[in-house]
């Protein structure tokens, strides 16, 4: 799947995620989180699970993170992706 433009879901609130996606040639993966010293892994491998699983390859993804599990994180990210394939209107 092609990244075709930015996009993002999610909030901040408590227990959910931002995360933002970018066209990107190579995948790049950044974590902001509360709990990153702890789960920062987990939610990276989180990420490249949903991302792989999605057929996405190369992305730009930006996770703001407060606390969420990991179905709330790849939900985030497969909505996401999916907004950023569509074409800009």
């Amino acid at each position: 799947m092609t990244i075709k433009r930015i996009a993002a879901a999610g909030t901040l609130e408590s227990s959910d995620a931002l995360v933002t996606l970018e066209p990107s040639e190579d995948l790049t993966i950044t974590i902001e989180s509360v709990v990153k010293e702890i789960f920062g892994d987990q939610i990276e491998a989180c990420v490249k699970g949903t991302l792989q699983r999605l057929g996405v390859t190369g992305a730009k993804v930006h996770v703001q993170d407060k606390g969420a599990f990991d179905c709330t994180i790849s939900a985030r990210v497969e909505t996401a992706v999916l907004r950023a394939m569509k074409e800009a209107v």
